[in-house]
C-alpha cells in the first residue's frame, strides 16, 4: 500500500492526485510488477541450517525484523547442515530472483564451495559462520568468547581442563576452541589432545562426548562446551554418573540460550548477541545490494557466570 511516509518532493500535481485516489481506493502496489521495472524484488534469501536451535532461531528473528523495517520480505530455506543441501537451497533462492543472500551454515573451508555456486552477481554475506569463504561476514567474536571461557575457569582455580569442541567444519566451533587454547597457553596450562573431543552441536553430541570425558577415573576437573546445547548433554551425563556440578566437575557453555539460566544448576556461559547478528547482517547485505563496500563485523560477546562454575 502507498504510505504517507513516502517522500513526495518533486511530484507533479497530477501524480499527487493519482496517489490520493489510489489511497482512498485501498490500492496495494503489485511488488512483482514493480520488480519488472526496477529489476529488484525487495526480497532477501536466507539459508540457515539448524533452525530448531534456539540461538539460530533468535538470529533469524533479528533478520526478519530488520528486513521488515527496511521494507524487504524474506525467503527462508533451512536445509540439513551439509554442503550439497545448502547448494540446492542457495540456487533455488537465486532462481526466485532474490536481491541478495544471507548464508549462515557454510562449512569450512568455503572458498571453493562459493566459487562453484551458480548465483551470478547476486550479493552474498555470511553470518555466524564465516567459513573462510572470502565473503563479508557478521558474527560474534568467537575467538574472544573462547578466551573468556578459559580465563573464567582459570580464575576459578581450575587447571585440569577439557573442551567439547563441536564439529570441525563450523568456524563457530573452531574459533571458540582457538580462543580457549590461546588463553590456556598464555596461562602455561597444558590442553592435551585427549582433552579435546569433537562432537555435533546437539544435546546428543554433548551426551556422547561428555561420557567419553567423564566416565573415567581420569576425568577433567572443568569442561568448556562450545555450545549450550552440548553443555546440556554433559549435565545429563554428570547426573547419570552421580557427579555434582560444580563440586566434582565444573562446566561452561556458549551462546546463553534462554534455558541456560533455568537449569537445575544454572549454566555459566558466554553470551552471544544472536538477534543483533541477524540485524547487522541484513544492514550489511542491503549495503552490498546498494553497491556500497562492506567489511566484516565481529560483535562483542560477554561472560555470564552462574552456578556450574
Amino acid at each position: 500500500m502507498l504510505r504517507q511516509s513516502e517522500p513526495t518532493d518533486g511530484w507533479s500535481e497530477s501524480a499527487l492526485r493519482v496517489r490520493q485516489v489510489a489511497e482512498e481506493l485501498g490500492y496495494q502496489r503489485n511488488q512483482w510488477a514493480a520488480s519488472l521495472r526496477t529489476r529488484k524484488t525487495t526480497t532477501l534469501g536466507v539459508v540457515m541450517t539448524r533452525l530448531t536451535d534456539g540461538v539460530v532461531a533468535t538470529t533469524y528473528q533479528g533478520i526478519e525484523q530488520e528486513a521488515t523495517r527496511a521494507g524487504y520480505s524474506v525467503l527462508l530455506s533451512s536445509p540439513p547442515d551439509e554442503p550439497e543441501a545448502q547448494r540446492a537451497a542457495i540456487e533455488l533462492l537465486v532462481g526466485r530472483q532474490v536481491d541478495g543472500l544471507l548464508l549462515s551454515g557454510l562449512h569450512r573451508p568455503g572458498k571453493d564451495f562459493i566459487a562453484s555456486l551458480r548465483v551470478g552477481d547476486v550479493p552474498m554475506l555470511t553470518l555466524t559462520r564465516h567459513a573462510d569463504a572470502g565473503l563479508p561476514f557478521v558474527g560474534g567474536d568467537d575467538v574472544r568468547g573462547g578466551a573468556l571461557a578459559a580465563r573464567h575457569l582459570i580464575d576459578r582455580g581450575y587447571t585440569d581442563l577439557a573442551v567439547i569442541a563441536g564439529p570441525s567444519h563450523a568456524t563457530t566451533a573452531t574459533d571458540r576452541l582457538a580462543g580457549f587454547r590461546a588463553e590456556t597457553e598464555k596461562a602455561g596450562l597444558a590442553l592435551p589432545d585427549d582433552r579435546i573431543v569433537a562432537s555435533s552441536f546437539e544435546v546428543r553430541g554433548g551426551t556422547e562426548a561428555g561420557r567419553t570425558l567423564l566416565d573415567s577415573p581420569d576425568r577433567p576437573r572443568a569442561i568448556f562446551a562450545v555450545s549450550d546445547t552440548i553443555a546440556v548433554g554433559v549435565l545429563g551425563v554428570a547426573r547419570d554418573l552421580g557427579l555434582r556440578v560444580p563440586e566434582d566437575v565444573a562446566l561452561i557453555g556458549y551462546n546463553d540460550i534462554p534455558i541456560a539460566a533455568q537449569l537445575p544448576v544454572p549454566l555459566s556461559t558466554v553470551h552471544s548477541p544472536a538477534r543483533e547478528i541477524g540485524e547487522a547482517a541484513v544492514r550489511g547485505l542491503l549495503d552490498l545490494i546498494a553497491g556500497r563496500e562492506v567489511g566484516s563485523q565481529r560483535l562483542p560477546v560477554e561472560l555470564v557466570a552462574r552456578g556450574t562454575t
